[in-house]
């Protein structure tokens, strides 16, 4: 006899066996279908003597593996938490009012940055930004790596400080 037949001989009894364990219609239809879909795997890959066996078998696996899910759905699931109380959750995203604060800040730090020497603020961004190498630095704006070494912590003194002055508004 073919899977098929065997199935829909045998579905009503298992749905009920899966309804045992599972206690709710709509998951016992879901985990019968899916033993169905499973056996059928199953037969495809090797032949079944005892196809009802495995019907049965397979539906009461897959429907406690339903409970251990939902159990652990429901340990960390709250379902009872009002529509409100949702709504009170702080979202990811930064708010209008922080996003404005990183703006100015970014300005009043771009300010700072202009204050200073081109050659310092090139040799910064080349390092921080591109990665450079000191000695490829001086080799590019035709100055020492020490001359390098200074610009670079002139820059980021003077940054500390512009942050430090942002800060304290």
């Amino acid at each position: 006899m073919a899977l098929t037949d065997i199935f829909l001989k045998t579905r009503k009894s298992l749905m009920w066996s899966v309804m045992r364990i599972v206690r709710d219609p709509q998951a016992a239809e879901d985990v019968t279908q899916e033993t169905y879909m499973r056996a059928q795997k199953v037969i495809e890959a090797r032949p079944i003597e005892h196809i009802e066996g495995l019907l049965y078998q397979t539906a009461r696996n897959l429907a406690l593996d339903h409970q251990r899910r939902k159990k652990v759905r429901d340990k960390y699931e709250a379902g009872d938490i009002a529509k409100e109380d949702i709504e009170k959750i702080a979202l990811d995203a930064p708010s209008a009012e922080d996003g404005l604060m990183e703006r100015q800040r970014q300005a009043l730090y771009e300010e700072a940055l202009r204050d200073l020497p081109i050659r310092a603020r090139t040799a910064w961004a080349l390092s921080q930004l591109e990665g450079w190498t000191y000695a490829r630095i001086a080799g590019h704006l035709g100055v020492s790596r020490n001359t390098v070494y200074n610009d670079i912590k002139l820059v980021m003194g003077h940054c500390r400080d512009a942050l430090a002055r942002i800060e304290q508004g």
